[in-house]
């Protein structure tokens, strides 16, 4: 079968050029498969440069008298490369001019006949193939189609070529910026490395100035975290802005090819930046836990100094940067930590020194948080709210916010606001001028006054009257108050520390508390944990209840039985640490000095679950229910004061958290409400 010798020698050019991606080191072997379909004696490959010159890329035969590099205007129009086409001269002899020094060459190598072909790239291009013969006319159209076919071979190798040449570079490039990373390493802040992470990286991107600038949280200001290059006299720390600069998530660059000609984002101060002498940025955003929380800027005085080629390196420093900055963040976490859990410390002892009583004891996680809280509210002035159920240890928990803030030397007032009648409260609270009511005979400085200068706590702040609240929410606005029954307003200097074990924002829509209050209040909450929830914190808080308690008795217990700290492990505490601590006071009583047994402790603690009947009477727990008796009780003492909870409670000789652990127990109504009417609802 007949082959085509052009199908064949391009074939094997393909095979050629796909050996290597350096297409010099082969092109003696292209052209001498070429000249099996040309009459060619010499082919040359040029290269098309930015700048718009021919840079002598590969050649066959004797170069030593050609220059590496011409412009199209060392060529005659009549043998100048076309960009649009093939270029055929069949005798250059006749055309070439000796004022220009291609067609001087020309002239002397004797060349007569040429083809140039454009090699491309896309729409761009890349450079040109040359082709001559020393016979006149030696090339038709027929080896122009040849050429041409040739040509595609040869764009498409010197575009391998190109994109390896650009990956290999990109790889040197990174590899020398991961030099960076043991300066990094050996130091915790950006700031004192920042001159020398930009010297490591301006051999291979190149830049005047490499600046980290930060966003401020409300995003108004613009911060210089770090700069390299010379000192620039006025460049500010930061600079408000005028709108967000916060890189859109997302977005991996931004590239600014001339600031001078541009409307686009410049430095924090446009005079700082003309100083500058600035044309090209390009800015790469750095994530610190998914956020562009700063960007690093390379700055240049030379327009168009960057390309998105530079993108993947600019990146890499970006990234080394952040790692320095995530290291600087977790010291810093660290140490504030650290100083946090000192300050907790310190809070508890000085608290428990004041007070004589080891009483800010837990070591569950619940517990340590709560404390946390207090230990970083306490030196402000900010308004603390604590909830939390009855008995776990609000008031503590205030007397630490005492300790640990700037009022530490002025006094600590507290008010139980359920503990006094309304007709009362507000003359505690805000005293009352004399003559104010019937009995007032002299003038009386109320909670606010004797608290100035230090703290005033505010326990069971849910039961203040809708009257009293009002003028509660003036002293926090205004920070002024008036006396019952006076007219001239006082200033209040009492930093506010409310407690409740309600649901204050539940009573909100019943009108039960005002709104703008309850949003005054909590403008800090500390949620104190129930102590079912503390069950590593019921020994703990019973031994020091313990030691509390054998000083004040003077016959200290001799401890606990293993089934004693069993049954306080498993008790669910309605009452919480303040139950706890009756519990034991009692069994302290009882046990007169020995061991804490479970005969010593009340029967629904001390309870043994393991025991189905009593031997002595035959009765099973159906027969005889305690729980049935305790049911029917709530029932009755509920009906008697109209289902008023808090009555209730005192008419049953218990609290009232302690009441409502009891009525959700036995499945009466479980939203307890102090003015409702009528009989409890199984």
């Amino acid at each position: 079968m007949h082959r085509d010798p052009v199908l064949d020698a391009l074939g094997k050019i393909a095979r050629i050029v796909s050996e290597t991606l350096e297409l010099r080191d082969v092109l003696v072997r292209v052209a001498k498969e070429a000249a099996a379909v040309l009459p060619l004696e010499g082919m040359t490959i040029a290269r098309l440069e930015d700048s718009g010159a021919l840079t002598l890329y590969s050649h066959t035969g004797d170069i030593s008298d050609i220059l590496p590099a011409v412009t199209f205007e060392d060529f005659s129009p009549a043998l100048r490369p076309s960009l649009k086409g093939v270029k055929r001269v069949d005798d250059a002899n006749a055309l070439a001019d000796p004022a220009f020094y291609v067609d001087r060459k020309m002239l002397k190598r004797e060349s007569r006949a040429l083809m140039t072909v454009p090699l491309h790239r896309g729409d761009w291009t890349a450079g040109f193939v040359v082709v001559d013969s020393r016979g006149a006319g030696s090339f038709t159209a027929e080896h122009e189609v040849v050429l041409l076919s040739i040509a595609d071979l040869l764009s498409l190798a010197l575009e391998h070529e190109r994109l390896w040449n650009l990956d290999l570079v990109r790889r040197r490039r990174l590899d020398a910026i991961d030099a960076v990373l043991p300066v990094i390493a050996n130091a915790l802040g950006v700031r004192e490395i920042f001159e020398q992470v930009s010297q490591i990286v301006r051999p291979v991107l190149p830049h005047d100035h490499l600046l980290l600038l930060s966003i401020s949280a409300d995003e108004k200001v613009m911060n210089v975290d770090a700069y390299s290059g010379d000192f620039v006299e006025g460049l500010p720390p930061s600079a408000p802005v005028e709108e967000s600069k916060r890189f859109p998530v997302g977005q991996e660059f931004h590239l600014i090819h001339d600031v001078q000609d541009s409307n686009q984002w410049r430095l924090p101060a446009d005079p700082v930046a003309k100083a500058l002498g600035i044309h090209s940025v390009l800015r790469i955003p750095i994530y610190l836990e998914g956020v562009p929380e700063s960007t690093l800027n390379f700055i240049s005085r030379t327009p168009h100094q960057y390309s998105e080629d530079d993108v993947s390196v600019a990146r890499r420093v970006a990234d080394h940067v952040s790692l320095a900055l995530s290291h600087r963040r977790l010291a810093e976490e660290e140490r504030r930590a650290a100083l946090l859990e000192q300050r907790v410390e310190s809070l508890t002892q000085e608290l428990e020194t004041t007070r004589g009583i080891r009483r800010v004891v837990g070591r569950s996680k619940k517990w340590k948080a709560a404390l946390a809280q207090v230990a970083k509210v306490a030196p402000t002035e900010t308004s603390v709210l604590l909830t939390g159920e009855s008995g776990t240890g609000k008031e503590v928990l205030a007397r630490m916010i005492h300790r640990g803030s700037p009022r530490s030397k002025g006094p600590f007032v507290a008010i139980n606001c359920a503990a006094l009648p309304e007709t009362l409260l507000e003359s505690e609270l805000f005293g009352h001028e004399k003559g104010a009511f019937t009995g007032a005979s002299g003038t009386r400085l109320g909670c606010i006054e004797q608290a100035a200068g230090g703290i005033l706590f505010l326990d069971e702040v849910g039961e203040l009257s809708l009257a009293a609240q009002a003028k509660l929410l003036r002293v926090l606005e205004q920070r002024e108050f008036t006396r019952v029954g006076g007219a001239r307003p006082i200033q209040a200097d009492a930093r506010l520390v409310a407690a409740t074990n309600r649901n204050l924002k539940a009573a909100l829509p019943r009108g039960g508390f005002r709104e703008d209050l309850y949003y005054r209040l909590r403008v800090f909450e500390i949620a104190l944990p129930p102590l079912r929830e503390r069950s590593d914190d019921i020994l703990p808080l019973a031994g020091a209840f313990l030691e509390e308690i054998g000083r004040t008795v003077g016959r200290p217990a001799g401890g606990l039985s293993r089934q004693v700290q069993e049954a306080l492990l498993a008790y669910p505490w309605p009452g919480n640490a303040r139950e706890l601590r009756n519990v034991l006071e009692r069994a302290t009583i009882l046990c007169g000095g020995g061991l804490i047994t479970l005969d010593h402790l009340p029967p629904e603690v001390g309870s043994r679950e393991d025991v189905a009947t009593n031997s002595e009477t035959g009765l099973s727990r159906d027969d005889y229910s305690l729980d049935g008796a305790e049911r029917d009780l709530i029932i009755k003492a509920l009906k008697q004061t109209r289902n008023n909870r808090t009555k209730a409670a005192r008419l049953l000789g218990i609290t009232r958290p302690t009441l409502y652990y009891k009525m959700q127990k036995f499945g009466l109504t479980s939203e307890p409400d102090p003015r409702s009417e009528g009989s409890p609802k199984p």
